[in-house]
């Protein structure tokens, strides 16, 4: 029988999926630092984000056969040291699509209207003339720049275009033809979106090529007074450079589901800031979102170990090895 671990407590209601085919091993702790004493022998691990999947962990469990991630982003597993032991490794794509595009615009409508100060001055009941005071953005044919129109960027920009925005996008990939059959115009370049947009939200994931690429150039670059949106990953954006940009007043605020380190410190001088909305990413972690996720993690997971090859295996040279 399949031997299952999870790096997060499996829900009971997802139990039922392993009846007669696996032998649930248990879940790491809720600290990665913890050792991972039920592990031992396991074939399947149905990954988080929290601990680096390399080389030396994946040694630790000669059995492992399979990675199957609750999620979208793998940039915490290396996949050439999974694939040179023979491991398959999963994703879920899908399953945190309409969440985090929600999510994304929740946090780009609430730093434009400045919910966060205005909330803070209604508590502290000093300001008697807030309609004279409050200077809340009006999104109506407004531009917001994706960068990146993959799944979530997609679903960002059906929304921003039900609100009468405008919307354009620079992706290495997508055609202009394809942009244009979505309703969005494609940018030419990275510095013609960010000096267009009114708005902009990342939609990338984390590779070495796009670590920290918002950085000061690229924030300088931003349309003075515009907004900054991740809901992506935090290494795409150097924090100190954009503590300096909103300290200078380039920038009006920036909506962050995601930093570098996580969760971020209390101190964060990010988050002290009232023209900064955060988050802890939790933009996919709807309950819907989650059932989602869980169960393509699961079913992958053992389609895997039955010799069945699963819908988004990222390192598809692994197949033609035994597993």
């Amino acid at each position: 029988m399949i031997r299952l671990w999870s790096e997060r407590e499996l829900p009971a209601k997802y139990m039922h999926l392993l009846e007669g085919v696996a032998v649930y091993l248990g879940a790491g702790s809720t600290t990665p630092a913890t050792p991972l004493v039920a592990l031992s022998g396991a074939q399947a691990i149905i990954a988080s984000a929290r601990i680096r999947y390399d080389g030396a962990f994946m040694d630790q469990v000669p059995t492992l056969r399979v990675i199957s991630r609750t999620g979208i982003g793998y940039d915490n597993i290396v996949l050439a040291d999974a694939t040179r032991r023979g491991v398959a490794v999963c994703n879920a794509p899908d399953a945190p699509t309409i969440s985090t595009a929600e999510h994304a615009v929740t946090l780009m409508l609430t730093v434009a209207k400045q919910m966060r100060r205005i909330e803070a001055e209604v508590k502290r009941g000093e300001q008697q003339d807030f309609f004279t005071h409050y200077h809340g953005l009006e999104l109506y044919q407004r531009t917001l720049g994706l960068v990146g129109l993959g799944r979530i960027g997609r679903r960002v920009a059906q929304i921003a275009l039900g609100l009468e925005m405008r919307v354009m996008a620079y992706d290495l990939i997508i055609t202009a033809e394809q942009a244009a059959a979505l309703g969005v115009e494609l940018a030419p370049t990275l510095e013609t979106l960010l000096a267009g947009a009114d708005i902009v939200s990342l939609h990338l994931p984390l590779t070495p090529e796009t670590h920290r690429l918002m950085n000061a150039e690229r924030l300088a670059q931003m349309k003075p007074g515009a907004i900054l949106i991740n809901a992506a990953r935090g290494g795409l954006v150097d924090e100190t450079a954009l503590l300096q940009a909103l300290d200078r007043g380039h920038l009006q605020g920036a909506g962050l589901d995601v930093f570098d380190r996580e969760p971020p410190a209390p101190d964060h001088p990010l988050l002290q800031r009232l023209d900064v909305v955060a988050t802890p990413h939790i933009a996919g972690a709807t309950d819907a979102g989650k059932d989602r996720v869980w169960q393509a993690a699961i079913h992958q997971a053992l389609q895997v170990l039955r010799g069945e090859r699963p819908p988004h295996l990222l390192n598809p040279e692994v197949w033609s090895l035994s597993l």
